[in-house]
């Protein structure tokens, strides 16, 4: 009778071999829905903070002055949606690219697909939030520079609106301020809001430039991702 323990050997060290693929297969996923609840957790997060920031916006513009833990809280948020904005696109980024990595390999799978439309998923849920936040912080600025305007109208100095946004881009507020006559109290409070509108405007530019690129980076990515998506639709199961 011929001896068949080397070939049953054989057989159950390739199914021990087949299973440990499978367990690490199975770990490696787990770990990858461990990022994904991360993920949309921070961009939760993004989605109170530009709520938040929305209600700083109102509090500051309601006050000619306001106070400096109003500004304070409202610097610290934008703070906090820059440092959560940031960790989100490295997090989707570092998804992307063992994606792109399996992908070289000509590597195609269940747990592939899935990576792919999670990774889809929340790079758009991500790029939604930063938009709200783009739209917040514009009509924040117009909302500012409207102030400015009927500020410097209340001194006498009328202004056109392409007069004001190259004071505002050059940052020559001098240009309007240095002939004012501060006659009355009235004209000191407008000048004094002036002051404090344009100071508002250069913080939030700041802001706005620092998340420009990711911006942009991000929307990119979501872009050529429904491209891909409407080229090369998933079939459909029969």
């Amino acid at each position: 009778m011929k001896d068949r323990t080397q070939e049953l050997r054989s057989a159950k060290d390739s199914d021990d071999e087949e299973e440990v693929v499978h367990v690490d297969g199975d770990h490696f996923m787990d770990e990858f829905f461990e990022q994904v609840e991360e993920i949309r957790g921070c961009i939760e997060k993004l989605s109170e903070d530009v709520e938040q920031v929305k209600k700083q916006h109102s509090a500051i513009l309601a006050a000619p002055n306001p106070d400096e833990k109003t500004k304070q809280e409202l610097e610290d948020l934008t703070a906090d949606i820059k440092k959560t904005a940031n960790k989100v696109r490295s997090k989707l980024k570092a998804i992307e690219q063992s994606i792109e990595q399996e992908e070289g390999l000509n590597r195609s799978s269940a747990d592939l697909r899935i990576r792919k439309t999670q990774h889809s998923t929340l790079s758009r849920k991500f790029v939604e939030v930063m938009t709200e936040y783009n739209a917040t912080q514009s009509k924040y600025r117009d909302r500012c520079k409207d102030r400015i305007q009927r500020q410097l109208e209340i001194t006498g100095r009328t202004t056109t609106n392409e007069e004001l946004e190259d004071m505002l881009e050059s940052g020559k507020l001098a240009i309007f301020t240095d002939d004012i006559k501060m006659d009355s109290q009235m004209t000191k409070q407008a000048l004094n809001e002036i002051e404090t509108r344009h100071n508002e405007i250069i913080k939030l530019e700041t802001s706005i430039r620092e998340l420009h690129d990711m911006f942009v980076d991000m929307a990119m990515l979501v872009e050529s991702q429904t491209m891909w998506n409407e080229l090369c639709p998933t079939p459909r199961k029969l």
